[in-house]
């Protein structure tokens, strides 16, 4: 197959390319140099000529707090909304499959039920959720053959994530805290990668949702998981004996523009029943991001 991949140069992108490649796929990739998402013309050009098999739409504005400022909330929804539905609008012309990467964000956060991937109470509490949420009622609108995968906490070797903040913050501070009522599951790009090429090596389209296995946890948990596996790996600075890490409300934390959602539980049962294999344990999907990563 031949498949288009958008935002290569982000943490997912990156990964999608490698696992499509691995397989002996032919992958374009593509970030705002080769086609900048928010230009109709740049988008028909470029998916046109290329004219793949398939999309893999990976490109997004996801600076949560910044899509908050009054300047930017019109760019954030030419990336996430109306680039989205450029290149849906390109994939009926060509007759096939996009694959969109989404979020928990599209709901409203509360509660303490995992949110099933096809129920439609939608009500994003931020500017960045509501321009994705429009992206995937672009995708739906326009195309019968389509993927949604709504994914949570990324992380990946390829650009900045939560580890790697923790990791820094915590070589020059002796106490840290980090917030522990926000319940999600971290995502490994490098796992979710493998699922989605697994994904667009099928017919069985639909609305998923994707993050590693384990159960649910804070930010807070992952922070201390982080820290105890780096110490494991012979990073003293990161033991019990130089650093604390302590829990507090999102209340008591403060300092975010956008607001968090309180529930950010995905279920994943949907990937097994159509006959996809689940993401690895987020523990073990840590413990291999580390060993990867230079601390």
């Amino acid at each position: 197959m031949k498949i288009l991949v958008t935002g290569v140069k982000g943490q997912l992108g990156f990964d999608v390319i490698n696992e499509l490649e691995k397989r002996g796929h032919t992958a374009i990739g593509v970030d705002i140099e080769e086609m900048d998402i928010t230009n109709k013309k740049s988008v028909n050009t470029v998916i046109h000529s290329a004219n793949p098999d398939g999309v893999i739409h990976c490109a997004a504005w996801t600076a949560v707090d910044a899509a908050e400022e009054e300047e930017n909330k019109e760019k954030v929804m030419a990336v996430n909304a109306s680039g989205t539905r450029y290149i849906a609008e390109v994939c009926k012309d060509l007759a096939i499959p996009i694959m969109y990467i989404s979020t928990d964000y599209i709901f409203d956060g509360q509660g303490k039920t995992p949110w099933t991937p096809d129920q439609q109470n939608y009500a994003p509490l931020n500017v960045y959720g509501a321009s994705k949420l429009a992206g995937e009622q672009a995708v739906k609108e326009l195309l019968s053959d389509y993927f949604i995968v709504r994914i949570a906490w990324v992380f990946g070797t390829h650009g900045n994530n939560f580890i790697k903040t923790m990791l820094n913050v915590g070589k020059t501070h002796d106490t840290l805290t980090v917030v522990d009522d926000q319940i999600g599951t971290p995502t490994y790009t490098f796992d979710l990668a493998r699922l989605l090429v697994d994904m667009i090596e099928t017919r069985e389209y639909g609305i998923y949702h994707a993050t590693n296995e384990g159960g649910y946890i804070s930010w807070y948990d992952f922070a201390c998981e982080i820290f105890r596996q780096a110490s494991a790996l012979g990073y003293d600075c990161y033991d019990e004996n130089h650093l604390t890490v302590k829990p507090v409300t999102t209340k008591e934390y403060g300092i975010s523009k956008a607001v968090r959602p309180f529930n950010s539980r995905l279920d994943k049962s949907k990937l097994a029943a159509h006959g996809f294999v689940p993401l690895p344990d987020w523990k073990d999907a840590l413990n291999r991001y580390l060993k990867q990563t230079n601390i």
